[in-house]
């Protein structure tokens, strides 16, 4: 079974931190660029953030930026979303998706066409 699993999702006050995980089972992370994006009820999916295989490239959208910084241990298999400062805006269900990466990284973020994988989502709420 190939799959992705995100976690470390949960109820957050406003100006606190998150780091959410991207775990990949049953293959091998290293040679996809991953995405993350997320989708609050009643609105449309955005992109958030994406590295590139090997981590040298990064984007993010333009509400997180200064924010969330996105990274990844390939030796583990798993990319990490940190978020800090977050905001009431920032509540959603974050999910990552893989697509394999032929050496263009990140280059059609935030498109959400052309990817192999997707998790389950994990909850992300920001509230007092």
């Amino acid at each position: 079974q190939l799959t992705l699993a995100e976690s470390g999702g949960g109820l957050v006050q406003p100006g606190g931190s998150l780091r959410l995980s991207c775990a990949a089972s049953g293959f091998t992370l290293g040679y996809y660029a991953i995405g993350w994006f997320r989708q609050a009820p009643g609105k449309e999916r955005e992109g958030v953030s994406c590295i590139a295989r090997t981590g040298t490239s990064t984007r993010y959208g333009d509400s997180v930026k200064g924010r969330f910084t996105i990274s990844r241990d390939n030796a583990q298999n798993t990319v990490y979303l940190q978020m800090d400062s977050l905001k009431p805006e920032d509540t959603a269900v974050y999910y990552c998706g893989a697509t394999l990466d032929y050496g263009l990284g990140c280059i059609r973020f935030p498109s959400q066409n052309g990817y192999n994988y997707w998790g389950q989502g994990t909850q992300v709420t920001v509230s007092s």
